[in-house]
């Protein structure tokens, strides 16, 4: 899979209906879409159309429009101009009455839906009590049961607000969330919404924090959490492939969208496997990539991802419905760019990464904090980073036309250069018995080592510069800019100690008899072990006590090395 497979798609573009055709179709499809679409003029007063095409003064115009296969331009006819992306900040403070504090600012300011960080106690798998008061609450919020998560969401319309989990395996907070939802008598139907940490080969490989379960008892989870989230509660992604933390662990944008592709693939042929239909599941696919610094690498990846993934999901794995071939994605701005030095300088970073996933066509954006290299954003930096897509949606003109870059000589080419690497780092994979056999044997991870190494060698040697890092440093004095300041620990300990009561006065039998429920569904090869989770939860079981009694009836096995 390389340049003659480019080639190929490249005489198949060559050889559709022509350009003027294609757009006659499209602009029917439009104005289906979008009927009240209003004129849009810049400053100097020349109207701006939503898409330009060849004939339009431009004879490098694709003739690809978007809305159609293979999407390069996009994955819906209107885009941005009829749908703009949607804000999900992350959010991840203190307890879950801080959260909520938090939640209302970033809701008020701006933002359009919820991303729940947790505690890094919460993802290692502990519950709040179980380990030393001064670290939680410093990455995240603590959830450990239904009632945290009731606290933290008070006052949010569940069937009007998207809510993201950062949830990986065994997905504790969407059990938590079910259960709040029944509270409200809100239907699992109505909630919508995507589990952001889904994705166990991403925390296998890059980031070990989040990896509880064995490969193999990780991997059951999962496609039973698709399975129960297909048929009970049918609008909410149960998945989405993460290509961000092998992207900051040092994958470069071209290996990170392979190694996400070959994931996705990965987990397709698992439910394939276990007699899902690919229409059934697909469409519930979704993506989360990390958006760098380089702004130009970056469009071409995703405009080359989206072309991958479209051949792949109906060539491959048979799908025939054209939701099944859209590439949804979440982009964040890079963290890993950012810098505690002249930290007010990743303003800038966030702001150029953002407009690289916008050109990109992504569907959701998080905009990091400029103080996110020096803790959890402060409240000026949340509210500067939501003020960012404002700014960059209301007053830049961002969302006027639909692939603005597309037919720029040096874009077209370099989505097609893109597009060949990808293909051939997905080769390597492939060859390797596909993503869970290529993770579990380390190759994954020795590439992503090797190509950080290479990176970090052209910021020592100073080949790559990075302001404020290696060049244009700052003269001594330069004012420190000040961290978000830890939890209210008073406030902590109340917590900890209402948690530790109730778990006192919990019935210990239905506890223990929703555990032993839940140890029972592994051996069962029918039962559904994620709908064991949802009961355990409903039991009074906390987030700790399911992840300790399935690490011990599935495994947890070590993690390879980033050697």
């Amino acid at each position: 899979m390389g340049m003659n497979e480019v080639r190929e798609l490249e005489a198949a573009r060559d050889a559709a209906p022509d350009a003027a055709e294609r757009y006659r179709a499209w602009q029917k499809s439009f104005a289906a879409e979008l009927p009240d679409d209003t004129a849009k003029r810049n400053r100097s007063g020349i109207e701006i159309q939503p898409l330009y095409m060849p004939g339009d003064g431009s004879q490098a115009q694709p003739a690809e429009v978007p809305g159609e296969p293979p999407y390069t331009r996009g994955i819906y006819t209107t885009m941005h101009r009829g749908r703009s992306w949607t804000q999900r900040q992350l959010i991840g403070l203190g307890t879950p009455e801080d959260y909520n504090a938090r939640l209302r600012d970033v809701l008020a300011a701006g933002s359009t839906a919820i991303s729940l960080l947790p505690c890094n106690s919460v993802f290692r798998g502990y519950d709040m009590n179980q380990v030393h008061p001064e670290l939680l609450g410093t990455c995240g919020t603590v959830v450990n049961n239904p009632d945290h998560m009731r606290r933290a969401l008070a006052g949010v319309d569940l069937q009007r607000v998207s809510i993201g989990l950062n949830d990986p395996t065994p997905f504790t907070l969407l059990s938590f969330l079910l259960i709040e939802a029944d509270r409200q008598g809100v239907a699992w139907d109505r909630l919508t919404g995507t589990a952001n940490q889904s994705d166990y080969l991403s925390h296998y490989i890059a980031n070990h924090m989040f990896y509880r379960i064995d490969l193999e008892g990780a991997r059951r989870l999962l496609v039973d959490k698709i399975a129960y989230c297909n048929a009970r509660v049918p609008r909410y992604n149960p998945l989405s492939v993460v290509g961000q933390h092998m992207q900051q662990a040092g994958a470069t944008p071209a290996e990170a969208m392979a190694f996400t592709l070959s994931s996705a693939v990965q987990y397709a042929r698992d439910c394939q496997a276990r007699g899902l239909d690919p229409d059934a599941f697909l469409p519930r696919f979704t993506f989360f990539f990390d958006i760098s610094v380089s702004f130009f690498e970056e469009v071409a990846k995703f405009r080359a991802g989206r072309r991958i993934w479209a051949r792949v999901t109906r060539e491959q794995l048979g799908a025939r419905s054209p939701r099944s071939w859209r590439m949804k994605f979440h982009g964040q701005t890079s963290g890993a760019d950012l810098t505690r030095q002249q930290p007010l300088n990743n303003i800038a970073r966030v702001t150029v990464q953002a407009m690289a996933g916008i050109f990109g066509g992504l569907q959701s954006l998080h905009t990091d904090a400029f103080d996110e290299a020096i803790s959890c954003p402060t409240g000026e930096g949340a509210r500067i980073a939501v003020a960012t897509q404002n700014i960059l949606r209301e007053e830049a003109g961002l969302t006027d036309v639909i692939d603005p870059l597309g037919g720029s000589h040096y874009v077209e080419q370099l989505t097609d250069q893109m597009e060949a690497e990808i293909l051939r780092v997905m080769a390597i994979v492939e060859d390797a018995g596909g993503m869970y056999a290529a993770a579990r044997s380390g190759l994954v991870q020795r590439m992503i080592g090797s190509s950080a190494m290479q990176f970090q060698r052209g910021i020592e040697e100073g080949g790559r510069s990075v302001v404020g890092v290696n060049c244009y440093q700052a003269v001594e004095g330069e004012r420190p800019q000040p961290a978000l300041e830890r939890p209210d620990g008073d406030r902590m300990a109340g917590l900890i100690a209402e948690f530790t009561r109730w778990k006192a006065g919990r019935s210990q039998e239905d506890v223990a008899r929703a555990l032993d429920d839940l140890a029972r569904s592994v051996d069962e090869p029918d039962a559904n072990v994620f709908e064991a989770v949802v009961h355990a939860a409903r039991a009074g079981t906390t987030h700790q006590e399911i992840c300790d009694r399935l690490r011990t009836s599935m495994g947890f096995g070590a993690v390879q090395a980033l050697v």
